[in-house]
């Protein structure tokens, strides 16, 4: 299997404003010069971090998720990212996964922020999906998610790299940055986690310190606080050799295979 190239996109998306943010996130993926298989894009980066669904929520065929459907065949890349959708009644956080060719998976975020009250505006999904990648696997999951190691429990190598897409503020960043590392340590297995900057229409600070982390936890790349396009190169036989000489996946508690069943 190839290695992976992937591109992280931090940036300060304009409140509420939809038009705006895919001008945004179109300008920085058209500076993206090197070999790239997928993209990733923060949480909600149509409108930032919002309880407004009601004003702001499109459906699959809305601007958002066309926008990334010629996105991706234009670039001829994946391009992941969360954003408002309506369906059936109900308001979702929910991430697209897009491939060039127009086919795409969605994950509706399972664990609702209650702290923000995202738990009275959205409706929570209930499963998983793995996106294979040029011989990868790739689970993603949505920002909080990031605190509940059962349900991003990666049971008998079923995935090779986590994404996470967040709207993380500063005031906890540490928690995201030790959060980051030990979902990598625990699940043995690549790390992404892209988050927004800037301040929001709430008055929320953000600090980006979006970062790739392999599985022994270590830091492959972090960039704190301003716009940048971070490209890394994820080598797939480090993966292999550190798994077969630390198999502690082997040992995991058979029980959470039934709790958190993997899709």
């Amino acid at each position: 299997m190839s290695d992976l190239n992937i591109a992280l996109i931090q940036h300060e998306p304009s409140w509420e404003d939809i038009d705006a943010n895919l001008d945004l996130f179109r300008t920085a993926i058209d500076g993206i010069t090197s070999d790239t298989d997928l993209v990733v894009l923060p949480e909600m980066f149509t409108t930032g971090f919002t309880m407004h669904a009601a004003d702001l929520a499109q459906d699959m065929e809305g601007s958002g998720v066309l926008w990334m459907k010629e996105t991706a065949r234009r670039k001829n890349v994946d391009l992941v990212g969360s954003l408002i959708i309506r369906e059936n009644g109900c308001h979702y956080n929910r991430l697209v996964w897009m491939k060039p060719d127009g086919r795409f998976w969605t994950y509706d975020k399972r664990h609702l922020f209650r702290m923000a009250g995202e738990h009275h505006i959205y409706t929570a999904g209930h499963r998983m999906i793995t996106v294979d990648v040029n011989g990868w696997r790739l689970r993603p999951f949505i920002c909080y998610d990031l605190r509940f190691p059962g349900w991003t429990r990666n049971i008998n190598n079923s995935y090779d790299v986590a994404v996470f897409v967040a709207n993380w503020p500063a005031a906890r960043r540490l928690h995201w940055r030790r959060l980051l590392q030990a979902r990598a340590i625990e699940n043995l297995s690549f790390l992404v986690g892209v988050n927004r900057i800037g301040t929001d229409g709430n008055g929320l600070v953000y600090s980006g310190d979006s970062a790739v982390i392999d599985p022994t936890g270590r830091v492959l790349v972090e960039e704190p606080d301003r716009p940048a396009i971070i490209s890394v190169r994820l080598p797939k036989q480090d993966l292999e050799n550190y798994r077969e000489s630390f198999p502690a996946w082997m040992d995991a508690d058979p029980e959470l295979a039934e709790l958190f069943p993997q899709s």
